[in-house]
């Protein structure tokens, strides 16, 4: 016998009995980023290396360690890890800098990282997001961040915990990034492999550290003191003051985490993650923010966007199992021509039918019938020369015999 060929380490397969669920909160995407504004954009899962590099950071976990990459016909290709930068990509290459600001964008689709897989994690994810173009003012931020919360609350998600920070412009930063290492620099032998990499590279992302060594060296006063440090400039200051304001204007709750950078190189000022009390450590849901710079990064004119990202295993993974949903109708007969007749005339109206394929007794029929479906519909000599057919109610038992015509009704 042939050896079993199995699915890879870090990949699932998407079987029926779960795909209900997907389709629940893929509908509810386009349902709620449709009533803002947004419209779907569908991008290749194979993007050039280069805008990864470019676009994620060179610095990032995801381009150091994470990314897919292969060599084709001397060009270096990558499976996307995230869909920011396509969406930018796309934005550049169709000229929508033309159409009238803000472009909003939204989709929905796999991502691909090498990482370890755990729970709510594979290598082989999902992500829902939106990306909103051509609007500097902090009114897109919070647009985009209610979006979410609408989005998230839609789909039955209550118990959220929004979380804000701004990481300023690059000329504030630079300033803030030189006192981080300052009073980092006497603690940097004591610090996990990856943050002294980051030291010099990015000293931001020090604070995105998971390891509780580092994290008690980052909590200790005098680097307290610069992280909570008001660094902003004072245009920033403006931008991230006027966001809250809004914020507690249309009633979003939320904390601020100075702690907060994100994973990713392009952010600039706002930056947010949304959490579900549900997932352990691992809680965020949500994550996004601004990157004003990203669109001329990658050559196109210069461009204010904000957008988050949404991994839908994760939001899977909190949501109640659904109950499959059953087919309208399943015909019992061993007439096989009779009921493709039938089956094909309550398909055209609309009417989800199953049928036996292989001849089998009407009780063995009867009996798949009340496990699938919501009416058998029994089609008997008798019926057929009548050419009427007898409607069961799987759920009552009530049983009726009618026309076809007032099959339909009786049924919808």
């Amino acid at each position: 016998m042939a050896q079993i060929i199995k699915v890879l380490k870090g990949t699932k397969d998407i079987l029926p009995q779960d795909i209900e669920m997907w389709q629940f909160i893929e509908e509810k995407a386009n349902k709620i980023f449709s009533s803002f504004g947004f419209k779907e954009i569908r991008t290749p899962i194979i993007e050039s290396t280069d805008l990864f590099s470019r676009g994620v950071g060179e610095t990032t976990d995801i381009v150091n360690k994470e990314m897919y990459t292969f060599e084709k016909s001397d060009r270096s290709i990558t499976l996307r890890p995230e869909n920011t930068a396509g969406v930018v990509r796309s934005y550049i290459e169709n000229g929508m800098s033309r159409l009238s600001a803000p472009v909003k964008l939204w989709y929905k689709g796999p991502m691909f990282r090498y990482e370890r897989p755990q729970a709510g994690r594979q290598r082989q994810f999902h992500q829902v997001g939106v990306e909103m173009f051509g609007i500097k003012q902090p009114q897109a931020d919070a647009e985009v961040i209610l979006t979410a919360v609408n989005f998230l609350k839609s789909i039955g998600l209550n118990d959220l915990e929004v979380e804000i920070n701004s990481l300023g412009c690059p000329k504030c930063r630079a300033v803030f990034k030189e006192n981080l290492k300052e009073v980092i620099r006497p603690y940097l032998k004591d610090l996990c492999e990856d943050c002294q990499e980051r030291f010099e590279k990015n000293p931001l992302r020090l604070l995105d550290c998971k390891v509780p060594d580092c994290q008690q060296i980052y909590s200790k006063p005098e680097i307290q003191k610069v992280i909570t440090s008001d660094f902003l400039c004072e245009e920033c200051s403006e931008h991230y003051t006027e966001l809250k304001k809004y914020l507690d204007n249309l009633d979003v709750k939320y904390s601020e985490n100075k702690h907060l950078v994100r994973g990713l190189d392009y952010y600039t000022r706002t930056v947010f993650e949304i959490k579900s009390n549900n997932l352990g450590s691992q809680n965020a849901v949500c994550g996004g923010g601004r990157y004003d710079n990203l669109v001329s990064e990658l050559g196109g004119e210069p461009t204010p966007a904000v957008g988050f990202a949404m991994g839908m295993e994760r939001l899977i993974s909190l949501l109640p199992e659904k109950t499959p949903s059953l087919s309208d109708a399943f015909i019992v007969s061993n007439n096989p021509v009779e009921a493709f007749k039938l089956a094909q005339y309550l398909r055209e109206n609309n009417i989800n039918t199953e049928m036996d394929l292989s001849n089998k007794k009407f009780t063995k029929q009867l009996e798949k019938a009340s496990k699938t479906a919501k009416y058998a519909l029994i089609l008997g000599e008798d019926e057929i020369a009548n050419k009427q057919v007898s409607v069961k109610n799987l759920e009552t038992s009530e049983q009726k015999t009618v026309s076809y015509e007032d099959c339909i009704a009786l049924i919808k």
